[in-house]
């Protein structure tokens, strides 16, 4: 089982202190992958570069596919500290904003990689909650035949949810998102925005959040797939110091 972690770059200092915590805390997690937030200034593979020539990890940025103009170079093409990229859509812009997007999908930006940087492994995105499964897996087959080589999902809150989604990609490679949510504002935000549904006995705490971890990374160790921890809006530190047994194995 190979583990991620997902650091979002808010800024250099903050990024590096959290490489830290996680080489501290984790020793035997040598991945990490940064989304791109167009809310901060610096770029996912900017800092996935600077992050692996300063602590040697392997770093996946994600590449938001909306960013990208017609013929203007790919992102993390020409860095050599990358081997791999994970495609996005990119969520839309907010009203206002003087960024330009393009209407290109992740099968397009997946297969411009594949032909103009064959070096990288590419990355596609899979969630099981945004729109009914078979419209999903339809998207998987267009994003495999597009060139990805494996899928990082969105978090996923449910055992079952897991195990289901585990046979609908059983032929894949996969790192399973896991990922703490605390409190009821925030499970709101994930109901709101992602469309997830909670099971009813869902536990909100940091203790009931690390004991559903430990559960999901149980399973997927079981299964011989990979992972990625996503610690949005809780201590680094206090959540991944209760998984590294896990994750050892």
């Amino acid at each position: 089982m190979r583990v991620s972690v997902e650091l979002v770059p808010r800024s250099e200092d903050a990024l590096f202190d959290d490489v830290a915590v996680v080489q501290k805390v984790l020793p035997q997690v040598g991945l990490l992958n940064i989304p791109d937030l167009i809310r901060f200034d610096l770029r996912s593979d900017d800092a996935a570069a600077q992050v692996n020539r300063r602590s040697g990890m392997d770093v996946i940025p994600h590449i938001r596919a909306i960013d990208i103009a017609p013929g203007a170079p790919l992102p993390g093409a020409d860095r050599p500290e990358l081997k791999s990229v994970l495609v996005v859509a990119g969520d839309p812009l907010p009203a206002g904003s003087d960024r330009v997007s393009y209407p290109n999908t992740s099968a397009e930006i997946i297969a411009r990689y594949r032909k103009e940087a064959p070096h990288l492994d590419v990355y596609a995105v899979f969630d099981p909650y945004r729109r009914a499964p078979w419209l999903e897996l339809e998207d998987i087959a267009r994003k495999k035949d597009a060139g990805a080589c494996g899928f990082f999902t969105q978090p996923l809150f449910d055992l079952h949810m897991l195990q289901l989604s585990m046979d609908w990609l059983r032929d894949d490679t996969v790192f399973w998102g896991v990922s703490p949510v605390l409190g009821e504002r925030s499970r709101r935000y994930w109901e709101r925005v992602n469309h997830v549904v909670f099971p009813k006995d869902y536990n909100d705490t940091l203790e009931g959040n690390v004991h559903l971890a430990r559960q999901m990374l149980t399973l997927v160790r079981e299964k011989n797939d990979n992972a990625y921890l996503m610690p949005l809006k809780v201590d680094l530190a206090s959540y991944l110091s209760g998984l590294g047994d896990i994750i050892t194995g």
